[in-house]
């Protein structure tokens, strides 16, 4: 029997993975202009970082993490999210020290043992961003708009964005206690999860999907905001407006991270069954000095890119997948073939996308090979041009032909292509 992927992972084929570089380029080139810096931490870290980063209480610790014991007795999980890495790089590597917000931004895979469904994998990759080091609520909103935008710029169509205050730890105190009293009447008719979250994090009972209709009526975290959060959240939804992001206060929102302080936020798009969440974050001031290093407040989100694709394919976009070739060589004859290699590699070194005949096949076959390759022209070099220091071109638009000198042909070729 052969061996076959583990259950909730996938291989991107070609045809398929040039979707995935598509998308990834959009968001690098999106960071750019928002003057976000790449930064790619370890696929695994000590356990501990997740423990205290994502929250103990969180699913992901409690019942989704790849954790094992490496060689040296060290608890090792592959890392489940990007935040709480980058913060530890952030302390460990001193980033707190430049003189300005660092603002960085990551692509890459993420392990979670969860049911896979769809859109929902055991591998899954995210694009994320993380600005550290501003309370200003003009970055919260930044954020935002930076997710908005590249779910726009990739098409996506109809992606509506919902925000709230989820606090800060005084404020929450005081919320989580009220929380206890309207859920008490009905603790013991909760699901197995949040009857464990009633007494631990009671917050998490509003986003339980099992329990929701014994949360009707429950009080809001809105209703208990004290100035400072108020304030806050109120300036972003002014910039928010400001910049014609459409958005949604949800009182509901709660996320399923323990770090968040303040704005939270999600993006939703129809498409993928009964997941609407493509993407979300929010602000952690606190975050960093959980993890160790000097206090510094953070924002940040993660956009699900197997989920982005869904979406797209959903709604019908189609995505670029291949580049046609700017020249398909062929040669006609021993001595003509030999001399195919090294004019492949000076078309290459200018920068072209060039092609040959690797089966040893008849001309109309090889021919057939620059049609599947969309090649923009092919290039026949037989005995008597190489003879004659020549090859013919062919225009694979017209099927004009004209030939040129065989030690100008590769700069030539770049000017036809230009």
């Amino acid at each position: 029997m052969s061996i076959q992927k583990p259950k909730g992972t996938q291989d991107l084929l070609p045809g398929e993975v040039e979707k995935w570089q598509y998308i990834e380029a959009k968001a690098r080139e999106l960071c750019q202009r928002f003057n976000y810096r790449e930064i790619r931490t370890p696929i695994f870290e000590h356990t501990e970082l997740f423990q205290r980063g994502v929250g103990e209480t969180t699913d992901i610790v409690e019942k989704e993490m790849y954790t094992f014991l490496d060689k040296g007795d060290r608890s090792i999980s592959l890392r489940p999210e990007g935040t709480a890495g980058v913060v530890r790089a952030y302390v460990e590597n001193k980033l707190y020290g430049e003189p300005d917000v660092s603002k960085l931004y990551y692509i890459g895979p993420m392990f979670r043992y969860e049911q896979p469904q769809a859109g929902r994998y055991r591998q899954l990759h995210q694009f994320g961003v993380e600005a550290f080091g501003s309370v200003d609520p003009s970055i919260d909103a930044e954020v935002i708009a930076l997710g908005y935008s590249f779910y726009s710029e990739v098409g996506i169509k109809d992606v509506t964005v919902e925000i709230n205050s989820v606090g800060n730890p005084a404020v929450r105190a005081v919320y989580r206690d009220k929380i206890q009293e309207f859920f008490a009447p009905v603790k013991d008719k909760l699901c197995k999860d949040c009857q464990s979250r009633f007494d631990r994090n009671p917050m998490r009972i509003l986003d339980c999907k099992i329990d929701q209709k014994y949360g009707e009526g429950a009080p809001t975290i809105l209703e208990y905001l004290d100035e400072e959060c108020s304030t806050h959240f109120q300036a972003v939804q002014e910039h928010l407006k400001a910049m014609d992001i459409p958005f949604r206060v949800n009182p509901r929102l709660v996320r399923g991270l323990d770090y968040y302080t303040h704005t939270a936020f999600e993006y939703k798009a129809s498409g993928i069954g009964a997941i609407d969440t493509i993407g979300g974050g929010g602000r952690y001031n606190g975050l960093v000095g959980q993890i160790g290093g000097n206090d510094q407040p953070g924002v940040g989100l993660g956009l699900g890119l197997e989920r982005t694709l869904l979406i797209l394919q959903a709604q019908g976009v189609e995505i670029p997948t291949t580049k046609p070739l700017d020249v398909y060589l062929i040669g006609l004859g021993e001595a003509a073939e030999k001399e195919l290699p090294r004019l492949l590699h000076q078309l290459r070194k200018e920068g072209l996308r060039a092609e040959k005949d690797y089966l040893g096949r008849k001309i109309k076959a090889q021919m057939k090979s620059a049609d599947r390759y969309q090649s923009n022209f092919v290039a026949i070099l037989g005995e008597d041009e190489l003879a004659r220091g020549e090859i013919t071109v062919k225009t694979m638009a017209n099927g004009e032909q004209q030939t040129l000198k065989l030690d100008e042909f590769a700069a030539a070729m770049r000017k036809l292509t230009e």
